[in-house]
């Protein structure tokens, strides 16, 4: 539910932006409740183009958010086989102690 409630924040902040800056930049006459053709138009383009440009961010965003997972996977699995030969090392060392102690073990009882 966090997920999903922080999704519709981002959303809603993104959307007030657009809207801010669409208003901000083709609306110049308030006077009247309608918009001009020209402020109308200006408006299309301004919304038209964020979302282009949103769009091809997140086209960017995934190529290169999959070449991150690659190159973490990578080296999750490097540094997993690092870890198993260190514990085959470990538990080689932890036979041959063992093994001596019992040998030492066992001369000293006769």
């Amino acid at each position: 539910m966090d997920f999903e409630l922080r999704n519709l924040k981002d959303f809603l902040t993104l959307y007030n932006q657009v809207t801010e800056l669409c208003f901000k930049s083709c609306v110049d006459n308030l006077f009247g409740r309608d918009l001009s053709a020209d402020e109308i138009r200006c408006t299309d383009n301004c919304v038209g183009k964020f979302s282009s440009v949103n769009q091809r961010l997140m086209q960017v965003y995934v190529g290169v958010q999959g070449d991150i997972n690659q190159r973490r996977m990578v080296e999750f699995e490097a540094q997993q086989a690092k870890l198993e030969e260190a514990q085959k090392q470990q538990e080689t060392v932890a036979a041959a102690t063992a093994t001596t102690t019992t040998e030492a073990g066992a001369t000293s009882i006769s």
